[in-house]
């Protein structure tokens, strides 16, 4: 029944993270950098704390009582997730929203299953799997096969691309203007590497998530886990994501003089706040959920590549309804059919292996 849940919550957060660049789809005369800044307030500023608030109680405390290099760490993981973060928005620009975000959270589920287990290879911690744990036992030489199968899927993926770019160039140049394979195949690569630190940052702010967990078990004791305990911690790690996109975001509206848009009246100023907010907002949902499911599955690779799974599925369902795929050939389509299926088969594996 706890494995069942930790599936749901992860299915529900995949859903919302996979959904929610549509919204910013709704924006209407902004720049890119104007509206994914504004969103991002609310993903990494705004609703976090909230959502500790009110869900872990005292955790303004928990943080503060942290050891300096807990939060030092956790935050420069989000720095560094910042930049995967910021470059997905013109992957899925370049590539659209099936392509862009099969390679890049592909990438962002083989390296997240695998950055942890490096990291405890050098900084052994009790409890936690090494790299060289993994290769010396099945589960793990199971779960090293799922990645690289999903790897392959990437692969795959990367090949459909280049067949839809090339049924593009005779015949349908009215399709899909913005898609660019190469631009998209780069910024993808490093988008899906750099995002995976947000799984170790997770991982670097425990320490404050088991405070909360011990604290509500024991005001409600043989009830499980805490479903809310990485609220307090994602507080921290989106700080880091938060600087990141805000910097860049500052030097592209003094770049491209888009200051304006955010007092531009010839905009629905209004409705693209809104729209922003909302795709913030779902932003942000994915980790919430996300928490509650690594609550009842555990935070190992199964739980991080069951999450991205979700959200591939959600973001090629919308990649099929903006008919992303309408015109190309059947060979290339089912190139990208089978680059889906060989990165989702790899979350069975790596789900195997992780049980193990």
């Amino acid at each position: 029944m706890q494995a069942l849940l930790g599936v749901l919550f992860h299915s529900i957060g995949g859903f919302s993270s996979g959904s929610f660049y549509m919204p910013y789809k709704k924006v209407k005369g902004w720049a890119w950098e104007s509206y994914w800044i504004i969103g991002g307030f609310f993903s990494w500023l705004i609703v976090p704390p909230i959502a500790a608030y009110l869900t872990v109680p005292n955790f303004v405390e928990i943080i503060s009582a942290a050891a300096p290099s807990i939060k030092s760490v956790t935050y420069s993981m989000g720095l560094i997730w910042g930049i995967g973060g910021l470059t997905y928005g013109l992957g899925v620009r370049y590539l659209g929203m099936s392509l862009g975000n099969s390679i890049t959270l592909g990438f962002c589920s083989a390296f997240g299953a695998l950055v942890p287990s490096i990291y405890y290879n050098f900084y052994p911690v009790e409890g936690k799997v090494s790299f060289t744990d993994m290769l010396s036992n099945t589960g793990g030489q199971l779960v090293l096969v799922g990645v690289l199968i999903c790897l392959i899927g990437i692969a795959f993926s990367g090949k459909a691309g280049m067949l839809k770019e090339a049924d593009f160039a005779t015949g349908h140049e009215d399709k899909d203007k913005d898609f660019n394979l190469v631009k998209g195949l780069i910024i993808a690569t490093i988008s899906g590497i750099l995002s995976s630190f947000f799984n170790f940052g997770i991982e670097a702010g425990k320490p404050m998530a088991d405070v909360a967990n011990e604290a509500w078990k024991g005001l409600n004791p043989n009830q499980g886990e805490f479903l809310f305990q990485n609220n307090v911690t994602y507080v921290v790690l989106l700080w880091g994501g938060l600087t990141t996109n805000f910097i860049w975001c500052m030097y592209l509206n003094f770049k491209n003089k888009t200051f304006g848009d955010y007092v531009n009246t010839k905009t629905p100023i209004s409705k693209n706040i809104m729209f922003s907010a909302i795709a913030g907002t779902m932003w942000f949902l994915q980790f919430f959920f996300y928490g509650m499911g690594e609550s009842k599955l555990g935070n190992g690779a199964s739980s991080w590549i069951l999450h991205m799974a979700t959200i591939i599925l959600t973001a090629n369902f919308w990649g099929f309804y903006l008919k992303e795929w309408s015109g190309v050939s059947k060979k290339t389509f089912n190139t990208f059919l089978i680059g889906i299926g060989l990165i989702l088969a790899s979350i069975v594996v790596v789900g195997i292996g992780n049980s193990l």
